[in-house]
């Protein structure tokens, strides 16, 4: 484990700037002392519910309910006692999530409340006794049972809806979906909507009230389970409170030695600028001060992984816990073979530490995760997607940079996202105090640190956008004239009458008002055009069976069906091609032509050329486009294939493994939709149950308890 980034440096000498490299030796600011002898693990004592967790449950019983609560504050805990409830009465419950890892969890955690007989799980790769009168799922799940609902004009079938992580409302990809299914649910369905800290609950509480007719309680909480500390480290391993408290609760100035560490021209440095720093050495200092285990969120995929090399020097001398670690190990390779042959099992076992992120596969994901939680692990290495919604506590939550990057530029924290972060830190029920750390870095604003700490909660905004797999499900069940009159109960168009009720004067015309009216008009003017809503207004039958595709691009995959131009009778050249539509990444498109079947190049080529057409025409009248790669299709078709090892494949893919997992599984979810269509394409549908069936396969999917 080799650390080449410090080739020829040694600690106590300097760089460019005149900036130092200092030998770190753990040390602690005595003012510490107090606060780290409160570091331990709290008695036992008999549950007893917190007065947020009663006033919900109070809430709940006359109407809708937003709970708004610091992570692991015991949101579930509400969620499992109004469930208990609404089963005493014979009712059916439906509790939705973001994410299938988080949906997993609570399926298991549900199954031993409640009775595994009694709980159901829909995710799209995963459908196991949809009839439970629990049933837990994705959040895309329940919206389509909507649309399904409303286009046979029948109730759905549950008689309770939870709805976790409602913040993610405000998110920019799939906020649509929760406001979609807020719109949408029958008044007579109480709702629970519970959330990280939000600063606008009481708006959204109000628009929902308005649109259901019902009153919305929102019940807060803003204190945390477990108190968090900030504290800095400096670059000679010396601990000190970030903040003065001398300063005051409003005022939150930085501690006297960090400013002056701060207001340094040429202060010392951790690492060169650029590089990480040895992570061993500051684990040292943790140890020391009985700071582990600690969460590190790191910039990239890339820095989590070299970071484990930077802990060579942390050998775990517990045998119990190495030899807990091995039995875990062995466990997850059982189920998953494949993780024998995963390169940083050794920093698992022997140095107890890991990395987490979206370029490792699940099934690894579960694993640290599990170490984690059992306090198994020293540090994980992650990057901010660990921070949403994944049970995943430690006593220290560390941070080297205070931005994070949002898809297309690094941004600063928002305090939303940095609370998130920080709800890591400080284990319910394990610690007495929580911990998060500011590592001064290039990329580090200790002051901007410093002011999210005591930051209000930012506020949720709408994310609604239309689409043409929304319309086409609106037009199943509304003509357009109820269509309007149900896209004016959106978030945005009530925060919009809000802001022009605010600014009579400002000009604001009722045009604005409709603009997701006009957009929506655009979309149902263009699907006119096309032939799948008829001159009436009406669905035409191709439109019908189009709003069955609730995909990214329901139309050109209909259009290829149409057009006869997609493989209906060949499993792995149809999985290939509606890979093609799933990526998003741009991929080297320089392959040898030997690799590359003949077939497949042929069937490639007719659907792109086939639909540039109607592609054409989309761009022609403002619609996005994706282009489609070779790459990904021939992926897809040697995964189908069988005959290919995994790591052949992923050598093909030039991704990473958990990338590669996630193109197959999405890949899958759209292959689904297709398999629905048995009634109008019954040799493609058929085609596509298999294809599912050849590649969700391990090491792609597994499910295990660790």
């Amino acid at each position: 484990m080799s650390d080449k980034r410090y080739t020829g440096k040694r600690p106590g000498g300097r760089f460019k700037g005149g900036r130092k490299l200092l030998k770190i030796k753990p040390q602690a600011d005595p003012k510490l002392q107090k606060v780290f002898k409160s570091i331990g693990i709290p008695k036992k004592k008999p549950f007893k519910p917190d007065p947020f967790q009663l006033e919900a449950l109070n809430a709940i019983e006359g109407g809708d309910c937003l709970v708004t609560a610091p992570t692991g504050a015991g949101k579930t805990w509400i969620a499992e006692q109004t469930i208990a409830k609404v089963r005493e009465n014979g009712g059916r419950a439906w509790y939705a999530s973001p994410l299938k890892a988080l949906t997993n969890s609570k399926y298991l955690e549900f199954s031993d409340e409640f009775g595994p007989e009694n709980v159901g799980i829909l995710t799209g790769d995963r459908k196991e006794n949809p009839d439970a009168p629990i049933l837990v799922g994705t959040t895309e799940i329940l919206r389509n049972q909507l649309y399904d609902a409303m286009h046979h004009g029948r109730d759905l079938d549950t008689d309770f809806v939870i709805l976790d992580e409602a913040h993610f409302l405000g998110d920019e990809d799939r906020g649509v979906v929760w406001e979609e299914i807020m719109i949408y649910l029958p008044p007579r369905i109480p709702m629970l909507l519970l959330s990280a800290t939000i600063g606008n609950a009481d708006q959204i509480a109000a628009w929902l009230a308005s649109i259901r007719h019902k009153e919305c309680i929102v019940v807060r909480e803003t204190q945390r389970p477990v108190p968090l500390y900030p504290i800095f480290f400096h670059p000679s391993g010396t601990l000190y409170p970030l903040l003065d408290n001398r300063s005051g609760k409003g005022k939150r100035k930085l501690h006297p030695k960090v400013n002056a560490y701060v207001n340094d021209k040429f202060p010392p440095r951790l690492a060169i600028p650029g590089k990480l720093p040895r992570f061993g050495d500051i684990l040292r200092v943790l140890r020391k001060y009985r700071l582990l285990p600690a969460i590190f969120f790191l910039k990239s995929r890339a820095d989590c992984d070299h970071a484990l090399e930077l802990c060579e020097q942390n050998i775990l001398k517990d045998q119990e816990r190495k030899d807990r670690i091995h039995q875990r190990i062995e466990q997850a390779v059982e189920y998953v073979p494949h993780l024998a042959k995963h390169n940083q099992l050794g920093n698992l076992e022997h140095l107890a530490v890991g990395a987490h992120h979206s370029g490792q596969l699940p099934a690894w994901k579960m694993l640290v995760e599990s170490l984690m939680t059992d306090g198994l692990l020293d540090a994980v290495f992650a990057t901010s997607t660990v921070a949403a919604g994944v049970n995943f506590p430690a006593r220290t939550v560390a941070f080297l940079n205070s931005d994070k990057f949002n898809g297309v530029e690094f941004m600063p924290l928002t305090s939303t996202e940095f609370h998130q972060m920080t709800g890591r830190a400080g284990r319910r029920g394990m610690d007495r105090i929580g911990f998060g750390l500011a590592l001064p870095n290039k990329y580090m604003d200790i002051r901007h640190v410093a002011k999210m700490i005591s930051a209000p909660p930012g506020d949720v905004m709408s994310q609604i956008r239309i689409n043409f797999s929304m319309t086409l499900n609106l037009l199943l069940s509304h003509v357009p004239d109820q269509v309007q009159v149900l896209l004016r109960k959106s978030f945005a168009t009530y925060l919009l009458t809000g802001s022009k009720k605010k600014k009579k004067d400002s000009g604001t015309d009722d045009a604005e008002m409709d603009l997701l009216w006009q957009d929506f008009q655009k979309h149902f003017h263009f699907l006119k055009e096309t032939g799948f809503v008829s001159a009436s207004g009406a669905l035409t039958e191709d439109g019908i069976w189009a709003s069955q595709l609730r995909v990214d691009y329901p139309l050109l995959i209909a259009e290829g069906f149409r057009k006869g131009l997609f493989p209906r009778d060949d499993p792995r050249f149809l999985a290939a091609i509606i890979c093609s539509f799933v990526n998003e990444r741009e991929t080297d498109e320089r392959i040898e032509k030997e690799v590359i079947p003949n077939q497949l190049q042929k069937t490639f080529d007719k659907v792109v050329k086939g639909l540039k057409p109607f592609v054409d025409l989309m761009k022609e009248r403002g619609f996005p486009t994706r282009p489609l790669y070779r790459r990904p299709a021939l992926t897809l078709f040697l995964w189908a294939s069988e005959v290919y090892s995994w790591d052949k494949v992923l050598s093909v893919a030039e991704t990473a493994e958990g990338d590669l997992s996630m193109l197959i599984l999405r890949t899958a979810d759209n292959l689904r939709h297709i398999a629905a269509l048995k009634d109008v394409f019954p040799n493609a549908a058929q085609s596509a149950s298999k294809a599912i069936e050849l590649i969700l396969r391990e090491p792609v999917i597994t499910y295990y308890e660790p």
